[in-house]
This record gives structure tokens, C-alpha cells and sequence, in this order.
């Protein structure tokens, strides 16, 4: 997929669910749905997983289907596909932008993740999260600090893109 989300943002989420989605992120919501068209609503799907998970995965539905291809790729029956069909197929919500460019997430989603009058949109390469801000500056933000704080001082984190940094 040419196109990939980037940046973070935060919104208001009204009683209803409604919350706003960035608008760099609806032009790749749109990129990334062959059936959009101009003055159309993308489709999407949020992916809400079980338990562990403490955010929803938005994927463009190019994403979702190399996904659903990879899913299908290996053998039928196994526990991987099945546990990949769980999480991609059973816990997941397909839905559409409004026309105002939000999203309705149901009771459902937002319970799981504790949201409450705030979402935290943060870019995924080709997904994107939508966080508890609380949540995610006390669990994903401080786990990426802890492990920045593990290199050598003065590491150039860059080293990683060219394969020359070593992972700890």
C-alpha cells in the first residue's frame, strides 16, 4: 500500500460514540478503499481483539484484505487461522466514515478501551490506533520511553532502518 497514516491527534468523543477522525487520516481511509469515490465515505475496519488489548486497530480495507489473504494462505483447521479468524473476522467492527468525516464507535468498543470523552488517534503505518489518552501515555508511551532509556547514550536510533542497530 502507497499511502500510510502519520501523526497523532486527539478528539472529543460525544455521548453518542461520534468522534471525529483526523482528516490527513480520511484522505488514507479513502486511498485505501477501491470502492470510494469522491464525495463517497470510506470504508474501514476497527479490529478490537480480545482481552489483551488495550486499543482499536483501524485498517484501510487494502489492509484488511492482505490480512484476510494471509489468513487464508494457511492451512484450514489450524489453531494460527483460527486465532487469526477470531481476532481479524469475529472481533472486528466494519463500518464507514459519515459524512462529516466521523466515526460512530458502538458501546462496545468504547467500553473495551475505557474511552470516555477523549480518543487518542495515533498513526500506524497502515493502520491506525484509537487509544484512552490515559491509557496509551501510561502503557504504550511509557513502555517506547523505558526502551529508549536501554540504548547506549548518545545511540543513533536511525542505525535500525539501515540494519546496522541491534535490537534488544
Amino acid at each position: 500500500m502507497g499511502r500510510r497514516f502519520r501523526g497523532e491527534s486527539q478528539h472529543k468523543v460525544d455521548t453518542k460514540g461520534r468522534v471525529s477522525i483526523p482528516a490527513s487520516f480520511r484522505r488514507v481511509l479513502e486511498s485505501g478503499d477501491d470502492n470510494w469515490q469522491p464525495g463517497g465515505n470510506p470504508e474501514l475496519v476497527i479490529v478490537y481483539g480480545d482481552s489483551d488489548r488495550n486499543f482499536l486497530e483501524c485498517y484501510t480495507m487494502q489492509a484488511i484484505d492482505e490480512v484476510d489473504a494471509k489468513i487464508d494462505a494457511l492451512p484450514r483447521g489450524s489453531m494460527p487461522r483460527k486465532a487469526l479468524q477470531k481476532l481479524f473476522h469475529g472481533h472486528s467492527f466494519p463500518t464507514t466514515v459519515d459524512e462529516t468525516g466521523r466515526l460512530v464507535l458502538p458501546a462496545k468498543l468504547r467500553n473495551k478501551i475505557g474511552l470516555k470523552g477523549e480518543a487518542f488517534f495515533i498513526a500506524a503505518g497502515d493502520t491506525f490506533q484509537i487509544w484512552n489518552p490515559e491509557t496509551y501515555e501510561s502503557e504504550e508511551g511509557a513502555q517506547t520511553d523505558e526502551w529508549l532509556e536501554t540504548l547506549p547514550e548518545g545511540y543513533d536510533i536511525m542505525q535500525f532502518l539501515d540494519g546496522t542497530g541491534e535490537a534488544k
